[in-house]
């Protein structure tokens, strides 16, 4: 039987090339946060709060805070798309893929304290509910991102705990706070800072 033939320095050096992508890819951050779509997602959040009103034991104002969840939904994956085009940053990339393992876990946790919060009646708790694991999505999810993103999430986060203790009929102003003032000025800090 012949000897194995050892590599030729040219697939050596393939390999080793591609290894280093691999781990290039791998410690990159998730660059294509837009900010200017974190402005809008907070200025849609301001006039829900304002058309919603205080929380209350009401279909109308779930469905109007859902209704602006699904808004800010799909105007965060547009921007996020074109400042990815713009920039030339590929969404399918592994850093891309890392953020939204660890943004995802933190919504699917309120889709579902959503749904026990209203069977028990517990509805004017939500404000409180929803900054807190939306804050620690974003916090997660941020670790793969640009520094400013996870500080967004862990402000969130603080004002999610501080609606928790304050009276309930001040949910509407935490809201507005988290979802539309701290959206909008980490959203600006972001577009400033990394281009869009």
């Amino acid at each position: 039987m012949p000897a194995a033939r050892p590599p030729s320095l040219h697939d050596h050096a393939a390999s080793d090339l591609q290894y280093i992508r691999d781990t290039m890819a791998r410690a990159a951050s998730f660059t294509a946060v837009s900010g200017w779509g974190g402005v809008w997602m907070g200025a849609t959040a301001i006039v829900t709060a304002l058309a919603a009103g205080p929380p209350r034991e009401d279909s109308g104002w779930i469905k109007l805070w859902i209704a602006d969840a699904v808004l800010a939904v799909a105007i965060g994956v547009v921007a996020t798309a074109l400042k990815a085009r713009r920039t030339g940053t590929p969404l399918a990339n592994a850093a891309a893929r890392r953020f939204a393992f660890a943004f995802v876990p933190g919504i699917g946790a309120g889709v579902v304290l959503t749904m026990l919060f209203v069977r028990e009646h517990l509805t004017v708790r939500l404000p409180g509910c929803w900054l807190l694991l939306y804050g620690t999505a974003v916090t997660s999810g941020g670790a793969f991102s640009v520094r400013l993103v996870p500080m967004m999430g862990l402000c969130l986060m603080a004002l999610g705990a501080l609606a928790l203790v304050a009276p309930p009929a001040t949910g509407s102003l935490f809201m507005a706070a988290g979802f539309g003032g701290l959206q909008i000025g980490f959203g600006i800090a972001i577009a400033r800072r990394y281009g869009g």
